[in-house]
C-alpha cells in the first residue's frame, strides 16, 4: 500500500506544481484548461505507477477534478482554502491506495526494486518543498503586502525562498537538523540592515514570510522523512 501511496502522491505534485503553469491556473474556470489539468493529473498516475489498465487511475483523476471544481466555481481563495483543497486531494491518495494497495505492485516499475519508490518520494518531497513551498507562502503573504517593502532583484525572493527551502529539505534528510538554525541566523543577519531603519510593518512582513517559508520546509521534509521509513529499505548492492 504504502508503495502506491508514494506513486501517486509524486503523481499528484506534478500534476499540480510542475504541469500546471501560471496561465492555467489563471484560466482553470475556462473548460479546456480545467480538462486539461484532469488530463494531466490522468497521465502522471498512469506514468508513476507503470500501469495504465486500473480502473482506480480513471476514478482518481475525477477526484481530484472534483475537488479543483468545487474550489475553482466555488470561488474559494486565500491560504485556508489552498491547504484544505491539498488536504483533500491527499484524503483521496490515500483511499485510493488503501482500497487498491497492489496497483504499483502490478504496473511496469515494481521489478526496478525497493529503491524507487524511495527516489519517488525524494522527489516528490523536493517539488512540494521548493515549489509547492513558493506558491503556499506566496498565498499567504498576499494579506500583508507593504507599500514601504524594499525593492530587489526581479523574482530575487522567490529564488530566496526556493534556496533556503532546498537547503532544509537537504539539512533534514541528511540528519543534520541544525544547519536550520544556522540558515535562520544567517538570513536574520543579511536582513537586518534592510528593515532596521523601516516602520515595523516592513520587519513583520519579513518575519512572517520567513517564518512561513521555514516551517513549510521543515513539515513537508519531516514528513519525507516519515514517509520513507515506512516504505522497505533500498536493497544494498
Amino acid at each position: 500500500m504504502i508503495e502506491t501511496f508514494v506513486a501517486l502522491l509524486l503523481a499528484h505534485v506534478l500534476a499540480d506544481y510542475v504541469l500546471q503553469p501560471r496561465w492555467m491556473v489563471d484560466h482553470k474556470s475556462a473548460p479546456g484548461a480545467f480538462l486539461l489539468h484532469g488530463l494531466a493529473v490522468l497521465v502522471t498516475a498512469g506514468l508513476v505507477l507503470g500501469s495504465w489498465d486500473a480502473w482506480e487511475i480513471a476514478v482518481l483523476a475525477g477526484l481530484h477534478m472534483v475537488i479543483d471544481a468545487v474550489k475553482t466555481f466555488g470561488r474559494w481563495d486565500g491560504i485556508g482554502a489552498h491547504l484544505l483543497d491539498q488536504i483533500a486531494h491527499l484524503i483521496t491518495l490515500g483511499a485510493v491506495a488503501l482500497f487498491a494497495p497492489g496497483l504499483y505492485a502490478g504496473g511496469l516499475w515494481a521489478d526496478l526494486g525497493p529503491a524507487l519508490p524511495h527516489a519517488f518520494a525524494l522527489l516528490a518531497g523536493a517539488v512540494l518543498v521548493t515549489r509547492a513551498g513558493g506558491f503556499a507562502v506566496g498565498i499567504l503573504m498576499r494579506d500583508y503586502q507593504h507599500p514601504g517593502l524594499p525593492e530587489g532583484l526581479t523574482n530575487g525572493g522567490m529564488m530566496i525562498g526556493l534556496l533556503e527551502r532546498g537547503l532544509i529539505f537537504l539539512f533534514v534528510l541528511v540528519g543534520q537538523p541544525a544547519g536550520v538554525g544556522f540558515l535562520i541566523a544567517a538570513k536574520s543577519v543579511l536582513r537586518f540592515d534592510s528593515t532596521r531603519d523601516r516602520d515595523h510593518g516592513v520587519a513583520e512582513y519579513v518575519i512572517i514570510g520567513t517564518l512561513a517559508s521555514f516551517g513549510w520546509a521543515i513539515l513537508i521534509s519531516y514528513g519525507v522523512v516519515a514517509l520513507r521509513g515506512a516504505l522497505p529499505p533500498p536493497a544494498l548492492p
